[in-house]
């Protein structure tokens, strides 16, 4: 048996220790919002957080994450509380297909907690391994640029709380 955080909850597996930890979390968990893409970790489709951290989960054996704490897209916000990522997302009118966006929004959203405010090229480094087939790249960055900067106090209020 396989213990471990998903979503905030505790909980147990049985399945096979070799299996990929998206195929658990798609088919035990009936968890969908993350995607099989390419199955070799290249396409950034599966994108999860574990501990933290954007892994790609259609390589990753459910047995390495025993013990951690996994996130996916359904645990990032939900419908009527939208991650500021997520908010970003459709402001911005990002998805066109939307297959490849769960593993994005994972990305970009390990991003933000370990840098907050990224620069462009930043960004573009963070986000190189996703690939979106339907080429939405530029509103993809705008999004997570955005995010961030909606994330982070901006030069104005900062300026206003030392006044005060």
């Amino acid at each position: 048996m396989i213990e471990f955080k998903l979503n905030g909850a505790t909980v147990q597996t049985d399945d096979a220790p070799d299996t990929p930890l998206l195929w658990v979390v798609r088919d035990t968990f009936k968890l969908k919002g993350s995607k099989y893409g390419c199955g070799a970790g290249l396409c950034g489709a599966c994108t999860m957080h574990v501990d933290g951290q954007a892994q790609r989960t259609c390589v990753l054996p459910v047995s390495a994450v025993a013990g951690k704490t996994i996130t996916t897209i359904e645990g990032l916000g939900t419908p009527q509380d939208l991650h500021p990522l997520q908010a970003a997302w459709v402001e911005h009118s990002v998805p066109q297909c939307g297959y490849c966006q769960s593993g994005q929004i994972m990305s970009a959203a390990a991003l933000l907690a370990a840098n907050p405010s990224p620069t462009e090229a930043e960004v573009d480094t963070a986000m190189a391994g996703n690939i979106c087939r339907c080429g939405c790249y530029p509103r993809i960055k705008k999004a997570i640029l955005a995010s961030g900067e909606s994330s982070s106090p901006s030069a104005a209020d900062l300026a206003t709380e030392v006044t005060s």
